[in-house]
């Protein structure tokens, strides 16, 4: 495999992750490249732990559960550490010349694996993004045809070319589908024409589109595909998050020639698995909020949110008089459930856990017995102000039944902002429901939070890093360096790794689904739950 754009490693991990009927690893990263330092140092320490096979190394336990500060991998395991040097590359594809070094990597994978190679991956997506467009019509100047980030996807159909894999997978947001540099040619029209065509040296693809519900499949050829055919629903996969992104699966055309129709897209099964916040936010470690202003210790913090608590009570919710009474009911056990409360929380992990109903399948994927504490899991610094419509905020959503709005709020606990009545940002304190999966994890958690608010009142804070990787479906033992802001923007950024399991599984039974067994079609094959 060719993990390009690859941030921390999210499809990497998925794919990784599936096994073939001997129990051995089905496929083998050769080569993973990503711009970001941070993202690189976290994609690194995932390919040298992968080098160890399914036991990880003692003195890695020993970091992540405190016991060690991070030691010096290069020079406790130098083998291992060459290897991933070798795999993980800091690189910004389209800035550095290829054929400097890339071009004779690429050969080398293509050569060597007789055409076994697959093609992951997706390029930066801010300038498709809904919120990145907006941003970039308010800078003065802004020309989105010379905007270098809408022709990324270039690279990848040039490696795309060069590597001419059996497969390919290419990800990216919504946005993309709407995305134009002129206001009248969609790029992903432009890019679908890239994909399938006939290509100079290269072969044409099949194109495939997942979602079974679609129910039809994009030949070569077609000239006005359906852009909403490649929409892949993460919660319908047993990610406990709604993540709708665009994810386009090729095979080379020699290889799809006889493919049954939906073949792929009937292979990626719902194994009816429903994920939601609760399952797996419940049972961790809980955590106080920090005070980003004054003294922060623990009696400072309960100081000033059984204040926070004491505000909200005294203020008019506007609500009908029946949810206006369960409203204040609920406050009132809140506080009284808070002067009772005689725990010291902190604001870092102690222990681990996870929700007692959380499905088997998505506990034993997260989970790691071998973890006394969470990696990642500290929290942020808020301010007075926001620790009482964080209170406010998740006391509505267990009233109401959903997040409120910023008419929702109490002109008292209205932030000073003047854009807050404007309809504009409606949702600019959102809480994430128990009992459903969360809204989209962006990078924009890295800013302050208050997309990402706990369900639970008495924490009175946002999302850690680890509640935010555990919506992704990262596994409790995978790592993300650098500093919290990074940490959170690689999360953000990722494909849900058990998102990327599954079109691994579904990819790998119909590329071998011949030498397996020649006598039956790949639409009879049905995948394993995930060990």
């Amino acid at each position: 495999m060719v993990d390009i754009f690859a941030g921390p490693g999210g499809l990497a991990e998925g794919f990784s992750s599936v096994r073939d009927s001997h129990g051995e690893r089905a496929f083998r990263i050769a080569l993973s490249v990503e711009k970001e330092p941070a993202a690189h140092s976290t994609l690194r320490l995932r390919s040298f732990l992968r080098q160890f096979g399914d036991t990880l190394p003692d003195s890695y336990y020993d970091f992540i559960n405190c016991a060690i500060t991070e030691p010096d991998w290069s020079n406790l395991y130098p083998a291992q550490w060459s290897m991933a040097e070798q795999e993980a590359w800091q690189l910004e594809l389209g800035k550095e010349p290829p054929e400097r070094r890339l071009n004779r990597r690429l050969d080398q994978i293509r050569d060597e694996s007789y055409g076994n190679v697959i093609l992951i991956g997706g390029p930066p997506c801010q300038a498709y993004s809904l919120v990145g467009r907006a941003r970039n019509q308010g800078k003065e100047g802004y020309v989105a045809k010379n905007d270098h980030r809408h022709f990324l996807y270039e690279e990848y159909i040039r490696i795309l070319d060069r590597l001419r894999p059996a497969a390919f997978v290419m990800e990216n947001v919504k946005g993309m589908l709407s995305s134009s540099v002129d206001g009248e040619n969609r790029i992903f029209d432009q890019v679908l024409r890239d994909l399938r065509g006939q290509r100079s040296g290269g072969e044409g693809y099949r194109l495939i589109a997942l979602d079974p519900r679609r129910r039809r499949q994009l030949e070569l050829g077609k000239i006005d595909p359906r852009a909403g055919d490649f929409i892949v629903r993460a919660e319908d996969f047993g990610v406990p998050q709604a993540r709708h992104r665009v994810i386009v699966v090729g095979l080379r055309s020699d290889l799809a020639a006889d493919l049954p129709d939906r073949a792929l897209a009937d292979l990626m099964v719902r194994h009816n698995l429903k994920a939601t916040v609760g399952n797996v936010l419940g049972g961790m470690p809980p955590l106080r909020s920090g005070l980003s202003r004054g003294p922060d210790t623990y009696e400072d913090w309960k100081r000033v949110v059984s204040d926070a608590m004491a505000f909200v009570a005294g203020v008019d919710t506007g609500l009908p008089e029946d949810v206006r009474t369960a409203f204040t009911e609920k406050v009132s056990r809140y506080q009284a459930r808070f002067r009772r409360h005689r725990e010291i929380l902190g604001r870092e992990a102690d222990g681990v856990g996870i929700a007692s109903d959380c499905p088997d399948d998505l506990s034993s994927w997260l989970t790691d017995p071998r973890l006394d504490t969470l990696p990642n899991h500290a929290t942020r610094a808020h301010m007075a102000s926001d620790l009482a419509r964080y209170f406010f905020a998740a006391v509505f959503a267990e009233v109401v039944g959903r997040s409120p709005k910023a008419s929702d709020f109490p002109k008292e606990l209205a932030p000073d902002h003047k854009n807050w009545d404007s309809g504009k940002f409606a949702d600019r304190f959102r809480v994430q429901l128990a009992d459903g999966p969360s809204t989209t994890v962006t990078s924009h958690i890295s800013k302050d939070g208050h997309y990402f608010i706990h369900p639970d009142p008495m924490q009175c804070r946002s999302l850690s890093v680890r509640e935010a990787a555990r919506l992704q479906t990262f596994p409790d033992n995978y790592v993300f360096e650098g500093n919290r802001t990074e940490q959170y923007i690689q999360v953000g950024n990722a494909v849900p790794p058990l998102l990327a399991h599954w079109i691994g599984e579904a990819l790998f039974t119909i590329l071998t689904a011949r030498e397996r067994q020649s006598d039956k079609t790949a639409e009879h094959v049905r995948l394993p739950h995930v060990a």
